[in-house]
């Protein structure tokens, strides 16, 4: 169970995460740049899988995924509230679930690390949050009577 407090830092920091990821998605230059690095890890590591180039509307299908998920990661750090976690977590299990999909029809098995961590996100981000006490911060006996 997370405090209010534990969870803002949470979402600030899977946010963090996202805008780190996937900066490098939001323009086709830099998307070029990373695809060549998963190109050459995944032959590196001889992986399973495939790792085709991509054409013009896949480039531009990153790109809004990467631009989206930009923006989206700067209003959670900006503004990490508790409403945010809980649907950044749905989106994580759909894009969990759009990985495994890809997955077991044969991309890549790099993929793996990014799924791993779309779900340990989720998965911490659908936690409970203790509910902040409404409690009256004077001991009992001090507080005022009118």
């Amino acid at each position: 169970m997370w405090t209010s407090m534990q969870y803002r830092r949470l979402v600030r920091g899977s946010a963090w995460y996202d805008l780190i990821v996937m900066a490098a998605f939001a323009t086709p230059w830099s998307f070029a740049a990373v695809h060549g690095l998963l190109l050459s890890l995944s032959q590196a590591f001889n992986l399973s899988g495939e790792l085709p180039p991509f054409e013009p509307m896949h480039v531009l299908m990153a790109n809004l995924l990467g631009s989206i998920v930009c923006v989206w990661a700067v209003l959670r750090i900006r503004d990490p509230q508790q409403v945010y976690g809980r649907y950044d977590a749905v989106a994580r299990f759909l894009f969990s679930a759009w990985q495994a999909y890809a997955l077991i029809h044969g991309v890549s098995s790099l993929l793996v690390i990014f799924l791993v961590f779309e779900l340990m996100w989720g998965i911490a981000q659908v936690l409970p949050v203790r509910a902040s006490s409404r409690a009256s911060p004077l001991p009992q006996g001090l507080r005022q009577t009118h």
